[in-house]
C-alpha cells in the first residue's frame, strides 16, 4: 500500500552531534516504510512503531517543512537520510522527493551524507556534486558481492553488480563516495571471501572508503520476520541463532576479530580508509588591522 501523509517534522537532532560513525548533525527520512524488502532490516524492530513496513507512506509536505526547518537552523551541520528507509528506492524515481530535497538543502549550503542501496543515485549526480561544494558524501550500502545471495536477502534491491557500478559513476563524477559493510549476517555473509571481493570491487569502482560492522542487531518484530526468512531460504539456521545468541540485541559474527582483522589488512593494502572523513566547517578568519 502506498498512500500520502503529513508529517510534523522532517529534521530530527541528532544528540549530541556530530556522531562518530557517519558525522551526521541531523536525520531526515522523507519516507515512512521501504520497498527493499530487506529480510534483516532493523527497521522492522516494534520500538519503532511501524505496523507494516512494506507501506510506504510519503510525507506530502516534506519539502516545505525542510525548506522551514533549514531556514530557522542556526547550526550547519551534516544532514543524514536513509537510515529508517532508502531515500532511492523503487517509488523515488516517480515522485522525485529525494533530489527536491537535495536542491533545498543545496539552496540552504548545508552537507549531506546519503546511505543507500539504490542505483538511481546517479540521477541525481549533478546535484550531489553542487552540494560537494561544502561537503557530500554517498554511502553504498553492500552486504554481498553474491547477487544471488543478495536477490534472497534483499529481494527488491538492486543487485550488488548495479552498486558498485553506482559507486563507479559516482566517483568518476568526484563524489566523494564508499562502502557500508554492514549488517553482517552470522553464518550467511560473514565470509573472508566475500569480505575480500566487496573490497577489491569496491576499489576498482573508486571507493575512497569502507564502514564495516561484523554483526547485526535483532530485537522484537524484527527477529520475527528474520526468522520466518531463515525458515524459508536457510533450513536449520534459525536454530543456531537460537542457541548461540537467545535474546540477545547485537549479534556479531562468530569470528568477528579475526575477520574484523583481515578486512583491516585489505583495505590498508587497497589504500582504502575504514573511516569517513566529516565536514568541517571553515571558520572565518578574523584580519588583524595591523595586517598590511
Amino acid at each position: 500500500m502506498i498512500k500520502e501523509i503529513y508529517a510534523k517534522t522532517i529534521l530530527s537532532t541528532i544528540k549530541n552531534g556530530p556522531d562518530k560513525y557517519f558525522g551526521l548533525s541531523y536525520n531526515m527520512n522523507l519516507y515512512r516504510g521501504c520497498q527493499h524488502g530487506c529480510i534483516y532490516c532493523d527497521s522492522r524492530s516494534s520500538c519503532y512503531g511501524i505496523e507494516k513496513f512494506s507501506d510506504i507512506l510519503i510525507k506530502k509536505n516534506a519539502i516545505e517543512l525542510l525548506q522551514k526547518e533549514l531556514k530557522s537552523k542556526r547550526n550547519i551541520g551534516t544532514i543524514g537520510t536513509g537510515s529508517m528507509n532508502d531515500p532511492y528506492m523503487q517509488i523515488e524515481k516517480e515522485l522525485c522527493i529525494t533530489r527536491k530535497a537535495l536542491e533545498v538543502i543545496n539552496l540552504y549550503k548545508f552537507p549531506i551524507h546519503i546511505i543507500t542501496k539504490g542505483n538511481l543515485i546517479t540521477r541525481d549526480s549533478d546535484i550531489i556534486k553542487e552540494i560537494s561544494k561544502i561537503y557530500a558524501a554517498a554511502s553504498i550500502t553492500i552486504t554481498t558481492a553474491d547477487d544471488s545471495l543478495a536477490s534472497i536477502i534483499e529481494p527488491n534491491a538492486p543487485s550488488p553488480s548495479k552498486r558498485f557500478k553506482a559507486i563507479e559513476k559516482l566517483s568518476k563524477d568526484g563524489i566523494y563516495t564508499g562502502i557500508m559493510l554492514t549488517p553482517m549476517l552470522p553464518y550467511i555473509t560473514d565470509k573472508y571471501y566475500n569480505i575480500e571481493e566487496i573490497v577489491k570491487r569496491g576499489k576498482d569502482a573508486g571507493a575512497k572508503y569502507i564502514i564495516a560492522w561484523f554483526g547485526m542487531t535483532i530485537r522484537e518484530g524484527q527477529r520475527e520476520y528474520y526468522f520466518s526468512h531463515l525458515n524459508k531460504n536457510f533450513p536449520g539456521l534459525k536454530e543456531k541463532y537460537v542457541n548461540n545468541y537467545k535474546n540477545s540485541y547485537f549479534c556479531p559474527a562468530p569470528n568477528y576479530e579475526g575477520l574484523y582483522s583481515k578486512f583491516k589488512e585489505l583495505c590498508y593494502k587497497e589504500n582504502i580508509m575504514t573511516r569517513m572523513n566529516f565536514y568541517k566547517q571553515v571558520k572565518p578568519v578574523q584580519l588583524s588591522m595591523f595586517n598590511d
